[in-house]
C-alpha cells in the first residue's frame, strides 16, 4: 500500500479557517498536507464550486442577503427533506456575492465574512501553483456530493469534473488525484471513463449508500467492509474511505472496543484504507484518548491505515512523522 500514510486536509485546514475556502486550503498546504479535499457541487449555470453541501446556509452568509430571500426553499435530497438556499438555484455570479462562515459554533468565528466561495478550478489551480512553488506534489481529492440528485436535475457532476481535471493536467506525479463518493453507481460509471484512482466512501456501520437504499438494496457500510464486500468494491475502486468506527468500534458508553480486521481485509483485496475524520477538539474524541488527539492518531496509524482525513493537518503530520521513528504508544499507557 502507500509507503507512508497520506495526510488529507479535510475541507482544507478546516480546524483553523472556514472550511472549503482558498485560505483553508492554502494553510493546509503550508502545514505540509499531502492532499487537499474539496467537496464538489454545481451552480445553476453548471459551474463546479466547493461546498460541503449544496445547501449553504450553514457555511455562508446567504441568509443575510435580502435580495436572495425568495430563493429559500425546501427540497428532498437523498430521501431527506432539506430547507435553505441551494447552489443549484444560484448562478456563479450570485454565489460570488456571498462570504464563507464557520460551520461549527465552538470554533472561532473571527474570520466569518472574509472569504468567498471558490470554484473547483481555483482549488485545482492553487494545488498546481503551490506544487510548482514548493517543489513537492500536492494532491487534490474531490468528493462528488449527492451525485444521483445532481444528475436528476440535469447537472451531472462527473463529466464536468473529469473535463476540468483533464484540462488542468491533474492526475500525474505533480498533482495526484483521488476521486471519492458515498454512492456506488457513479464510481462504477467512472471506472469505465478514467484511470484516476477511485475511493468508495463508507459511513457509520449502519449507514447505507444512498443509491443502494434508493433501489432497495439493504446493505449498509458494515456489510460492505466484509471480505466479500471489499472484494466487490475492489472491482471498481482503489481505496475505501472509512468512518473511524468501522475500524475501531465503540460501545454504548462511547468506550472503544477491539479493532476490526478491516485494514488487513482491505489490503488483502488490493484496496487502500483512508479514514475520516480526525479532529482535535475533545468533543470529537472517545474517552479512551483522555482528550489527546495524538493518541487517537497513533492508534489508527498503528493499525496500518494508508490515509487520514484531518481538520488539523499539522497535528496529524507531527504524529505521523514522530511514529516514523518509533513505535506507537498503546492506549492506556
Amino acid at each position: 500500500m502507500s509507503p507512508r500514510p497520506r495526510v488529507i486536509a479535510h475541507r482544507g485546514a478546516s480546524g483553523y479557517r472556514p472550511e472549503h475556502t482558498l485560505e483553508a486550503y492554502g494553510l493546509a498546504i503550508a502545514q505540509g498536507a499531502d492532499f487537499i479535499e474539496p467537496d464538489v457541487v454545481a451552480t445553476r449555470d453548471g459551474v463546479l464550486v466547493v461546498r460541503h453541501e449544496n445547501e449553504i446556509s450553514e457555511t455562508t452568509d446567504v441568509a443575510a442577503h435580502r435580495e436572495l430571500a425568495k430563493r429559500r426553499t425546501t427540497k428532498t435530497i437523498d430521501g431527506r427533506e432539506v430547507s435553505g438556499w441551494f447552489t443549484e438555484d444560484l448562478t456563479l455570479e450570485e454565489l460570488r456575492t456571498l462570504r464563507a462562515t464557520e460551520r461549527l459554533l465552538f470554533r472561532s468565528h473571527s474570520r466569518d465574512g472574509l472569504y468567498r466561495v471558490p470554484t473547483l478550478q481555483e482549488v485545482v489551480d492553487l494545488a498546481r501553483s503551490e506544487s510548482g512553488r514548493l517543489r513537492r506534489p500536492i494532491g487534490v481529492y474531490p468528493e462528488t456530493k449527492h451525485p444521483s440528485y445532481f444528475a436528476s436535475i440535469g447537472l451531472p457532476l462527473e463529466p464536468r469534473l473529469l473535463e476540468l481535471l483533464e484540462a488542468s493536467g491533474c492526475g500525474g506525479a505533480d498533482v495526484p488525484v483521488f476521486l471519492q463518493s458515498f454512492e456506488t453507481g457513479n464510481l462504477r460509471g467512472l471506472r469505465g471513463r478514467t484511470s484516476l484512482p477511485l475511493v468508495q466512501l463508507l459511513g457509520e456501520p449502519e449507514e447505507q449508500p444512498w443509491d443502494l437504499a434508493a433501489r432497495g438494496d439493504p446493505r449498509s457500510a458494515r456489510d460492505l467492509v466484509t471480505p466479500a464486500g471489499l472484494r466487490e468494491i475492489a472491482a471498481y475502486a482503489d481505496a475505501v474511505g472509512c468512518h473511524k468506527r468501522l475500524l475501531v468500534p465503540a460501545g454504548a458508553d462511547g468506550r472503544l472496543l477491539r479493532p476490526t480486521t478491516l485494514v488487513d481485509d482491505a489490503h488483502a483485496a488490493g484496496l487502500e484504507v483512508h479514514v475520516w475524520t480526525f479532529r482535535s477538539e475533545p468533543v470529537f474524541l472517545a474517552p479512551d484518548y483522555g482528550g489527546d488527539p495524538g493518541r487517537e492518531l497513533e492508534q489508527f496509524l498503528a493499525l496500518g491505515v494508508d490515509g487520514l482525513f484531518c481538520d488539523f493537518p499539522d497535528v496529524a503530520i507531527r504524529v505521523r512523522d514522530r511514529m516514523g521513528g518509533g513505535a506507537a504508544r498503546k492506549l492506556g499507557s
